[in-house]
């Protein structure tokens, strides 16, 4: 990554200069360089001759030196011509790629610190020390937003979000899986779980419009200490795998608007077991046909109002009666009856969530 940073900034200053510069890593390879063709050719013997100098060094027609002048394997630079105007670019530019260099690897440091911790892969008092080494509030307000690609994308996933995400300080952008991505964003005071959904509906629009990619975004709830955001990580992938067993047809989902599923996701596959074989006779629901199910769902999404129901389902109020009848005698629930009602939509929730395994994190 610091060589696309390097050629960004030699290229931008190539026809200020005048002259051919470019920078050399720790390898002696040329990294960057105005000359593009130059790009990958070796100057290791210059890296050995500039270890014994001071400051600079002048070959064949260059001017060469270390981009931290402490540091004896750190990059080089390189200016065209033996003269002090070379001497003075070459400072010039030794600075600017060194500050560049610096800020990109705070960055990557803490982008590293920051995957250790949602992966859980350090300990909590770890995680305190390494925080004030690289300057981070233990404080901040933050989220976690994990993004899963469907399907093959022209650009990487990383890229892509790499793109999207605007403010790099406060927000990182890490490489989980080739396919999943997450950002660990610091949020305002007041921002709620609403708000980080239309954060993530933005991601998920721009993500198809420019890119052509098709997303699902899983959104943690706000924590308050950095330590916490592995649990935040783990909400946003319960979200994705709750939202892809109860709710499919959402390509967003948050931890916080999950609802009831949340808590039957929670439960042991044995007591959901053990609750349908309670609640239903044996084989009752199994005995349900489509259209029957597809009016239980409808009845549901009609707050349980039968006038309405019939109207939506374009069916006489006295179908629908005889339906709701003949489940009330398959499985003893009147889902006119809120209580009943609700019975029946749980364990419609707790079938589907054993039938879909999902696995928890």
């Amino acid at each position: 990554m610091s060589n696309r940073l390097f050629q960004t900034v030699i290229h931008q200053m190539k026809d200020v200069v005048g002259r051919t510069i470019g920078a050399i890593d720790e390898n002696g390879i040329i990294i960057a360089c105005s000359e593009l063709s130059k790009i990958g050719e070796s100057r290791q013997r210059i890296k050995e001759e500039l270890s014994f100098s001071r400051d600079f060094i002048t070959v064949d027609g260059y001017t060469y030196k270390f981009i931290n002048s402490v540091n004896k394997n750190d990059s080089i630079v390189f200016v065209e011509g033996e003269d002090a105007e070379a001497e003075k670019t070459a400072n010039i530019l030794a600075i600017s790629l060194g500050n560049i260099k610096s800020l990109y690897d705070e960055k990557y440091d803490k982008g590293s610190f920051i995957k250790n911790i949602i992966l859980d892969n350090i300990l909590p008092n770890d995680i305190y020390v390494k925080s004030n080494e690289l300057h981070m509030g233990n404080d901040e307000c933050r989220a976690v937003i994990v993004v899963k690609f469907q399907g093959a994308t022209e650009l990487s996933p990383y890229e892509i979000v790499q793109n999207i995400v605007t403010d790099k300080v406060k927000n990182y952008v890490i490489n989980i899986s080739e396919q999943d991505i997450v950002i660990v964003k610091e949020v305002y005071d007041g921002c709620t779980s609403e708000d980080l959904e239309e954060e993530a509906e933005d991601i998920l629009n721009q993500a198809q419009t420019e890119y052509g990619a098709k997303l699902l975004i899983g959104v943690s709830s706000i924590v308050e200490k950095l330590k916490d955001l592995a649990k935040a990580y783990k909400e946003a992938r319960i979200a994705l795998e709750v939202g892809k067993v109860f709710d499919i047809e959402r390509p967003i989902m948050s931890y916080e608007n999950l609802g009831i599923g949340r808590l039957i996701y929670q439960l042991p596959t044995t007591l959901c077991e053990i609750f349908l074989q309670e609640v239903f006779k044996k084989g009752s629901l199994e005995s349900l046909d489509r259209e029957t199910l597809m009016t239980v769902q409808s009845f549901f999404e009609n707050n349980l109002n039968v006038s309405e129901t019939s109207r939506k389902l374009f069916v006489h109020r006295n179908t629908l009666v005889y339906r709701l009848e003949k489940i009330r005698k398959l499985t003893g629930l009147d889902l006119r009856e809120f209580d009943h009602a609700v019975t029946f939509k749980v364990a419609l929730m707790v079938k589907k969530y054993l039938s879909g395994k999902p696995t928890k994190f």
